[in-house]
């Protein structure tokens, strides 16, 4: 059977935009008069037969936007999620939910059955799978259809789109300062995915501060997880603890958190005595640990609204080549039991 002709297919053979190709179809004043019967003479020469859900995403709006997320575990998302839906409530948009589960071919499957004109954009944060190996073009894909993305969380430099985001080096470096102002001398890092982007950067910052207020810098005490069962966490930390005079420790999640803080507590550390940790994400967990964990917050909700905020700009606006913005949201200490507060601290 012969392949169906598409837009993308005429883009390419033609060299122009697909966005350019569906406003010529559409007999669009926007576009070069000249252009536009090139493209709709190729287009009856070779038989095109439109996709009506498809084309004129201008004159077609849904008022639907969909939102697709790596996995349903990790609490920034369920915050995230409850930022995009009252922005989008407000504004009148509803919500479609996806979930990859971490899986580069569940995210094409889910692209492709979105971008056939049943919403009007994308929010998303790519899987694991997507953003170790650096596959993004079936992200490249969708923007060139005309459909606006935008990411969040983990981001993705080589892709030109909006983009909203915290700054993964500067959080690190943060609670390492906070660590070392309230007496750690000895600060472990733990990380779930050394492969990230994000957990790169988070890295990144916690050295950055070893070396600027001068704490030593040892190799031994920076644990990566990747390959380790969130069951294991215990097993696998604790010789750490048992070689090292740690007194400081941040971690990536909330579940290497309380796995560290078991650990401590087992080999009769007191926290935050001479004990303290901080985790990423201020989530349920970090609330119900014992003690309770202070926490670095990423504020889900206004990354969420942000995005929510910046696609629904750009699905009105309706601009071929819009100018792209990247928001920057600013993390907190959120102060518990697992660390000193530096204000009650006695120093001689």
């Amino acid at each position: 059977m012969r392949k169906k002709l598409t837009i993308k297919d005429i883009a390419k053979e033609l060299n122009v935009s697909i966005s350019t190709v569906s406003k010529a179809l559409n007999d669009s004043h926007e576009i070069a008069e000249v252009t536009k019967k090139r493209i709709q003479a190729y287009a009856k020469e070779f038989n095109y037969k439109p996709n009506f859900n498809a084309l004129s995403l201008k004159n077609k709006k849904t008022k639907t936007i969909a939102v697709l997320i790596p996995n349903m575990l990790k609490y920034i998302y369920a915050q995230v999620f409850n930022g995009i839906e009252q922005v989008a409530n407000d504004l009148g948009y509803k919500i479609i939910t996806c979930v990859s589960n971490e899986k580069t071919s569940k995210e094409i499957e889910i692209l492709e059955m979105l971008s056939n004109g049943s919403i009007d954009g994308f929010i998303i944060s790519p899987a694991l799978e997507t953003s170790i190996n650096k596959e993004y073009s079936h992200f490249q894909d969708v923007l060139d259809e005309g459909f606006p993305i935008v990411m969040f969380d983990r981001i993705p430099k080589e892709l030109d789109c909006d983009k909203v985001m915290i700054k993964d080096h500067k959080a690190t470096y943060n609670a390492v300062e906070h660590l070392k102002n309230t007496g750690c001398t000895n600060i472990a890092f733990i990380s779930t995915n050394n492969k990230l982007t994000s957990t790169k950067k988070r890295k990144k910052g916690y050295l950055k501060a070893l070396e600027e207020f001068n704490l030593p810098i040892n190799q031994d005490i920076m644990v990566d997880l990747t390959e380790i069962n969130y069951k294991e966490y215990e097993k696998a930390l604790t010789p750490m603890l048992e070689q090292h005079q740690i007194d400081g420790v941040i971690t990536t999640n909330e579940a290497t958190g309380i796995a560290i803080q078991k650990v401590a507590q087992k080999l009769g550390y007191n926290i935050p005595g001479n004990f303290s940790v901080i985790a990423f994400s201020n989530g349920i967990l970090a609330r119900h640990a014992s003690p309770q964990m202070t926490t670095i917050s990423q504020h889900g909700e206004k990354m969420g609204a942000k995005a929510a905020k910046l696609l629904i700009q750009r699905i009105e606006e309706d601009v071929e080549k819009p100018e792209y913005e990247t928001k920057i949201i600013k993390t907190d200490l959120v102060m518990r039991s697992s660390t000193k507060s530096f204000l009650k601290l006695n120093y001689k």
